[in-house]
């Protein structure tokens, strides 16, 4: 190992590929978390399919949007809180039990999502196409007001060995922008999804969509604690 990792320093190419490499991953990595995070249909999942269904779909991305931003607010921070345990994250046995936890907790997450009745977070919207920026507005104001998906990204992170406070910034900054871009890219999905299935989607849609995501999640989280379980993979 130590002679490939010695090959690989004395070739540029090499290097040039592998830094390529793990960019590839963070983006990746980044894209999974900021989809996860935005896909269950909280409040703000529920208002943004009623007010495509509503007002049109440019209000329901709006909304989703504006979730997206909250989001990431709450990825920094939980990102940088991580830097301040750096050199506990970094000791191999502290890193399999915190990401013994996060898949876990991520599980637990997982049942949640699919056990939850979105009907209960429906309420009637107005068809008065208020202006876009009031839209994203309520979007980002109704997530920054649950700091709880802190607990969330910090599930996410450590399964996933997203510590980016260690990288440079540029890649820092490709990471963190990964997971608005994953959020993003969950919000332009679902928009289009009940878009084109208007006159079929209803409060049976949503709870589908719900049961889906909660058993994709209960799945890989439950994966990933029996490979850590048995050392089969650790994820770093």
């Amino acid at each position: 190992m130590n002679e490939i990792n010695e090959f690989i320093q004395q070739n540029d190419f090499l290097q040039q590929l592998v830094a390529q490499m793990s960019l590839l991953e963070i983006v990746v990595k980044g894209l999974i978390i900021g989809i996860v995070a935005s896909a269950p249909m909280g409040p703000v999942g529920v208002l943004c399919v009623q007010r495509t269904l509503n007002k049109g779909r440019a209000y329901g991305i709006v909304t989703g949007c504006g979730a997206a931003v909250s989001d990431i607010i709450y990825a920094l921070i939980t990102g940088y809180g991580l830097s301040f345990i750096y050199d506990f994250i970094h000791n191999e046995r502290n890193l399999f039990w915190l990401q013994l936890c996060g898949s876990i907790m991520l599980l637990c997450f997982g049942i949640y999502t699919y056990r939850t009745n979105p009907a209960k977070n429906t309420h009637k919207v107005s068809r008065n196409r208020s202006n876009l920026i009031h839209n994203a507005l309520t979007g980002f104001f109704i997530t920054l007001s649950n700091p709880l998906i802190i607990f969330l990204f910090l599930a996410m992170f450590t399964p996933l060995s997203f510590m980016l406070p260690d990288l440079p910034f540029i890649e820092q900054a490709i990471g963190y922008l990964s997971i608005l871009g994953g959020a993003v890219l969950w919000w332009l999905f679902i928009t289009y999804a009940v878009n084109k299935l208007r006159n079929r989607f209803d409060v049976r849609g949503i709870w589908i969509i719900n049961r889906i995501i909660g058993a994709v999640v209960i799945t890989a989280s439950f994966v990933s604690v029996v490979l850590l379980l048995t050392g089969i993979y650790s994820f770093h």
